[in-house]
């Protein structure tokens, strides 16, 4: 059996993106089409497949499986990749709805750019300390639910960090047991931008960006630091991501109205045909 992809890049994120609506075509296992797909050097390579599906209640349903087999509630990057995708394929117009484990995105094409308002963010947690006994480290921590779990913390040299190796205790850490975390080193920069590194669960390396983490990062950041939007983000990759809120109502904490909006690049990379 041939399968049809297209290969899509978000400021260093990268997926394949399937068409899974056609039943006659369909993956089922698509945990283990994955883990197959996204090994790097093996196979083609990606941080997740973005599966889009039929839906009920929006113009599509978007599905993302990492690449250990996991199924991950949201990604922002990948949404706003998949939305192009959706567009580009004539699925969806300029202005979109679909759905996530995390909740209804809406999604707007922008030119060159595609903007995604978020669903709320929940379960704020401002600085706390957490110890990695076995290296001795200790580390001031923030922590924001933004779909997916994401805890910040700052970091001076943020160049010479040992994300991968610190990034790793932290994501399986006893204190964000059962579903871990996402973990973000971010340093915050004289102007009204942040530069952010990223350890992503699933991945379970450091990847060259993270929408979800770059909007944790940059609510988290506007909190303690008193800045207003927007917020724009410095990824590994070397691409901006630019943060939009209402910065009173993330004062007040009024999540439910924050208007959050992630703004980014979203470029097709290449088509491809697998042989299953």
């Amino acid at each position: 059996m041939k399968l049809e992809f297209q290969k899509f890049c978000g400021s260093g994120n990268d997926f394949i993106i399937v068409d899974n609506r056609d039943y006659k075509k369909m993956i089922k296992n698509r945990a283990d089409f994955a883990m197959k797909y996204c090994r790097r050097g093996l196979s083609v390579g990606a941080d997740g497949v973005l599966f889009l599906e039929n839906s009920n209640v929006a113009d599509f349903k978007m599905t993302l499986y990492q690449p250990d087999g996991s199924e991950a509630e949201m990604c922002g990057n990948g949404a706003r990749c998949i939305a192009r995708y959706a567009y580009l394929n004539g699925i969806a117009n300029k202005e979109m709805k679909f759905e996530t484990l995390a909740g209804i995105i809406e999604a707007r094409i922008i030119n060159d750019e595609v903007a995604v308002k978020l669903t709320a963010p929940n379960d704020l947690r401002l600085d706390k300390k957490i110890k990695i006994e076995e290296l001795n480290l200790e580390f001031n921590y923030s922590f924001i639910n933004t779909g997916v779990p994401h805890t910040v913390i700052y970091i001076d040299d943020l160049e010479k960090f040992d994300v991968k190796k610190i990034g790793n205790k932290i994501r399986f850490h006893k204190v964000f047991a059962p579903a871990g975390t996402n973990v973000n080193f971010i340093r915050k920069n004289n102007d009204n931008t942040i530069s952010i590194r990223t350890y992503e669960r699933g991945v379970e390396d450091e990847t060259l960006a993270c929408g979800t983490g770059s909007v944790a990062s940059a609510l988290i950041t506007a909190l303690k630091y008193n800045l207003t939007a927007p917020i724009i983000v410095k990824t590994k990759s070397g691409i901006n991501l630019t943060i939009h809120f209402d910065t009173e109502k993330l004062k007040a904490q009024d999540f439910e109205n924050l208007n959050l909006f992630l703004q980014g690049d979203a470029v097709k990379v290449f088509d491809g045909i697998l042989e299953l």
